[in-house]
């Protein structure tokens, strides 16, 4: 049984001996005895799908599975594949559905269901084409040379498949058609559209689209991706550092490069120096001495080594806070972490001692507070070292809209940015629906709370679903029928099963 309520938590309407879940926010589902119904939004059923659940959903597909076969729909209710299917992969656009060896191919633009053909097997590349695999080797279904065969083909990018032939490497599009030919000694993809090839004695950056692969850099001298990164070497002298399609950075005296992550490399020189340098070519630190290493920073202020401990420099390389920590965090809100004699503390952009080191570990400040650990458990502080909670908890982990998850002994709890404890671990779980809608969960039942931790539903309910688009909550409860017996001298009587 399920009460159906509005925003307010006013109840209106009640729905019996069904069982309803969401698939998105539009697509409502009841499986009541594994019939299968698409609902609309006061929860009637308008469609009845063909299989006993569904298998999967990934927009815009519904994959229902029947007597362990799978059948597909579009989420508007239309059916696609009959659930007599042993495989279905599903792009946002096309189908690819087995039966025994055979493959069934599905386009969401043509409208047609057809059969490819008999593989060993067969999987939709990235970029929309059907790579089949037959004894022979590979063949490209979709294309207009169906039966041709190749020697490797492997999915790489959104626009193009790499090829790998007796003649070299090369890259086919969605239609099948080369973009670039089967040349290349090597061919490798970086990311997104980018890849790096070598051919003879030159070397290629390549950036592929559906319909054209065009060389952005080429050189004679050698290219290479060590670690992670792009160098151009010239006269066997590290030259380059190469992003992934041109040039990052050309300065000669280059001894190596260290990648720190995607936005930031440290770079060292033969003269001794270290520069911080990011992913736009720009210095963030400009190449200095007696520097070992250097973190991503903000505030004018860059954690760095030098020999055993760490202190920060500026953009300039100059020491502004000396290196005598054990480690460094990076700024946030006028205040990082340090870390002296064993223990985590905070100091200002001024290198002064704000919070005394006491700490296993300490992260950043948002919104005036931060996440600290001591003696293996967790709680907030302010920026004056204050903490906020009252017990300390085995995990404290930020969500992405701010708030705070507390954990003890597997139960957990929930805190507001502001730092206010809405409620201590003492539930199975808790979620988060928006401003004043936090599902909880205990014993193996739901309710709701506010964000003062009051009940706005009793923690009662087998589940509880929030139907944004129709606006409504749904609160399960086991459906208890009701049931008339004769009782003495003929009278009839109810009781709740």
């Amino acid at each position: 049984m399920y009460e159906v309520y509005n925003p307010q938590l006013e109840l209106i309407q009640k729905i019996n001996n069904d069982h309803i879940f969401l698939l998105s926010e539009s697509i409502r589902v009841s499986d009541k005895d594994q019939q299968l119904k698409l609902l609309n939004h006061s929860y009637e059923p308008f469609l009845e799908l063909e299989g006993s659940s569904i298998y999967q959903y990934l927009s815009p597909w519904i994959l229902v599975e029947q007597d362990g076969k799978l059948g597909a729909y579009h989420e508007y209710g239309e059916q696609i594949m009959k659930p007599e299917y042993d495989h279905i992969d599903t792009r946002y656009n096309e189908l690819l559905g087995r039966r025994g060896n055979t493959f069934y191919h599905y386009d969401i633009g043509t409208k047609i269901l057809k059969s490819l053909g008999s593989f060993q097997d067969a999987k939709i590349a990235k970029n929309g084409q059907i790579i089949a695999k037959v004894p022979a080797g590979y063949q490209l279904p979709l294309s207009d040379d169906p039966q041709r065969i190749y020697q490797h083909l492997e999915s790489a990018s959104n626009g193009a498949i790499l090829s790998h032939e007796s003649n070299g490497y090369g890259l086919i599009n969605r239609h099948g058609d080369y973009i670039l030919k089967p040349i290349l000694d090597t061919l490798i993809h970086l990311e997104e559209e980018f890849f790096f090839g070598y051919n003879e004695n030159q070397y290629m950056l390549i950036k592929a689209t559906e319909d054209d692969a065009e060389i952005k850099y080429s050189s004679y001298h050698k290219i290479a991706l060590e670690n992670d990164v792009i160098l151009e070497y010239i006269h066997g002298r590290l030259r380059r550092i190469m992003k992934n399609d041109g040039i990052l950075l050309d300065i000669m005296g280059m001894a190596d490069v260290n990648r720190l992550d995607a936005d930031h490399y440290n770079v060292y020189f033969k003269n001794g120096k270290v520069g911080l340098l990011d992913s736009k070519g720009v210095w963030q630190v400009v190449p200095a001495d007696s520097i070992t290493s250097i973190q991503p920073g903000n505030a004018e202020r860059y954690g760095a080594l030098h020999g055993r401990f760490y202190g920060y420099v500026n953009r300039a390389g100059k020491w502004v806070i000396p290196n005598t920590y054990e480690g460094t965090g990076r700024f946030s809100e006028g205040l990082a972490a340090v870390k002296s004699e064993g223990s985590w503390g905070y100091i200002d952009t001024h290198g002064s001692m704000v919070i005394t080191p006491q700490y296993d570990d300490a992260g950043e400040f948002h919104n005036g507070l931060a996440i600290v650990k001591r003696d293996g458990k967790s709680n907030l502080i302010d920026q004056s070292g204050k903490e906020i909670l009252s017990s300390y908890y085995q995990h404290i982990d930020r969500s992405d809209d701010h708030y705070y998850i507390t954990e003890n002994n597997g139960m957990y709890g929930m805190v507001d940015p502001t730092g206010k404890e809405i409620v201590p671990p003492i539930f199975q779980s808790v979620r988060r629906e928006g401003y004043d809608r936090i599902i909880v969960q205990k014993n193996g039942r739901f309710g709701i709370i506010n964000e003062a931790g009051e009940a706005l539903l009793p923690v009662y309910y087998q589940d509880i679903i929030i139907d944004n688009s129709a606006q409504k909550i749904l609160a399960e409860d086991l459906y208890k029928p009701v049931i008339t017996e004769e009782g003495e001298k003929g009278k009839k009587k109810k009781k709740r099963s």
